[in-house]
């Protein structure tokens, strides 16, 4: 038998040699394993909390690492070093589903996380995105009433079309984006075939003051591609991690995908008037209105080395905003700037920063101290506190004390948008399904509809649903309900007598 090659003498996690890596100590060969074997004790405890929480959404994702470089002049718009022509930044890109959990398949119909974090000179900018421009709700306050409709019930654990359904029709600002996750790009072929959008509106800032409004697109250049329902399904039994093994997989091969960095700019003064409210999660802004202008190209081109430390433990959030480039009143976005970090904190820890894929690669010159896990302080020389006397670090207030921000006034108050002069909930979801999409995606999307609904979706939340996508579209609402009545009266028995069971009162009459 060969020798196997003795390496190292192993150790604990203090360094202390182990005694052995097969047998535990116990009280002779038979007796009780004891307490007093901290190896034995340490691997147990350690196997146990290998697994942080997973994320409450986003959970189940793949990830790699790359270069963003800028190759057009946009200073005009934004003074953000990085995003200077010539530049070139490294980026962390982390894609997901959102409802499904560590487990499930990468193929079932949901939207994609299209998640950035930019290590750049001015700190981490992270973009936290989707695979689609819109999202399903405006205002922060109803976000976990609509991930808890997607996710499972509490009594079967099962998830549950029904649910999804009764939200989605008593929120129909939802019907923009469910007709984008109901058509062909419900199901990418691949994280290399979708595109990616920052999705929230953004304020640009240049070197004079001048502010514009923004929305990030990454146009990938692999081309659009999606999955059948069909294909999905048969992929979700057989290779449940196709996306995954996808993606580490080309770029194991060398084969890097890249993505087309492209911003719609929005003049300042331009968002009064314009005719959806260019601050509303659920509607996008005309690309005839506001053409796409070419930034750069991002390109992926190493896999993470540790799954775990790299991308499960990495941490985005759109709190992270780097001098040039601030928050818009887009009421999502402003909820998400709280949210993110605070969910961070509590899934992997006070210190979550000092992770290596969290921390910057920016000078680091912060007050933040102790806590649980902190394994990076300053010297005892530094002081500990702001103002002080003697060199501590002090905030350039006159460079970045007044950001730019916008114009507001009123009073403090609970209200919706302000509708401006073509907004309604199914506008654009009319205009999606009639001017975007082929005869033969609106075939495809009326039978992926039809599909859902009829798979346990019960009055009254079934009615609401075929007035839902009739005030998307007349003639799809008419497919829809039609459609599922069929395949209900295929499954429903017909109409009869009742059966009486044996016994009951109802058979002694």
């Amino acid at each position: 038998m060969a020798e196997l090659n003795p390496g190292p003498i192993t150790t604990n996690n203090h360094g202390i040699p182990a005694g052995s890596d097969n047998q535990s100590l116990t009280q002779g060969p038979q007796g009780p394993v004891l307490l007093h074997d901290h190896y034995l004790i340490e691997k147990l405890a350690q196997f146990n909390r290998e697994r942080v929480p997973e994320r409450v959404v986003h959970a189940k994702g793949s990830g790699a690492f790359g270069v963003l470089e800028i190759t057009e002049d946009i200073s005009r718009y934004t003074h953000a070093e990085f995003l200077q022509k010539g530049k070139k930044t490294e980026v962390l890109a982390r894609f997901s589903t959102v409802a499904g959990e560590q487990g499930s398949p990468d193929t079932w119909r949901d939207p994609r996380g299209f998640a950035l974090k930019f290590y750049t000179e001015d700190g981490n900018y992270d973009l936290v995105g989707n695979n689609t421009p819109v999202f399903f709700i405006q205002d922060p306050i109803k976000f976990p009433d609509f991930i808890r409709s997607q996710k499972r019930l509490p009594d079967s654990g099962l998830r549950d079309h029904n649910m999804q359904w009764d939200f989605w029709t008593l929120r129909p600002e939802t019907a923009h984006q469910v007709t984008w996750l109901m058509g062909d790009r419900g199901i990418p072929k691949s994280f290399r075939h979708m595109d990616g959008f920052g999705s929230h509106t953004y304020l640009w800032v240049n070197a004079e003051g001048e502010r514009f409004w923004v929305k990030y697109h990454f146009k990938t250049n692999q081309g659009i591609e999606f999955l059948t329902q069909a294909e999905a399904d048969e992929l979700a039994g057989s290779a449940p991690d196709h996306h995954r093994q996808d993606l580490f997989g080309a770029i194991a091969n060398g084969d890097f995908p890249s993505w087309s960095l492209e911003v719609q700019i929005m003049p300042y003064a331009d968002a009064e008037n314009y005719r959806f409210n260019p601050f509303d999660l659920t509607k996008v802004w005309s690309q005839k209105d506001y053409p796409r202008i070419k930034v750069g190209t991002m390109t992926l081109n190493r896999n993470p080395r540790n799954f775990h430390s790299e991308i499960e433990l990495a941490a985005f959030a759109p709190s992270n905003l780097v001098p040039g480039i601030e928050a818009s009143p887009d009421k999502m976005l402003l909820g998400r700037v709280f949210s993110y970090a605070d969910a961070h904190r509590y899934r992997i820890g006070t210190n979550y920063a000092e992770l290596p894929v969290n921390a910057p690669k920016s000078q680091l010159s912060s007050y933040s101290k102790e806590g649980a896990m902190r394994h990076h302080y300053n010297s005892p020389d530094t002081p500990v506190y702001a103002p002080n006397s003697f060199g501590g670090p002090h905030a350039d207030e006159e460079r970045y004390g007044n950001p730019a921000g916008w114009d507001t006034s009123g009073d403090q108050i609970r209200s919706a948008y302000v509708k401006h002069a073509e907004d309604g909930d199914f506008v654009q979801a009319g205009i999606l399904y009639r001017e975007v999409m082929t005869e033969d995606a609106k075939e495809r999307l009326a039978a992926n509809i039809i599909g859902h609904v009829s798979n346990g979706v019960v009055e009254p939340v079934r009615s609401r649903v075929f007035d839902y996508w009739t005030n998307v579209d007349a003639e799809l609402g008419k497919k829809v309900r039609e459609g599922v009545l069929a395949n209900l009266a295929e499954t429903e028995p017909a109409a009869g007598p009742s059966p009486v069971a044996p016994g009951s009162e109802a058979a002694k009459i």
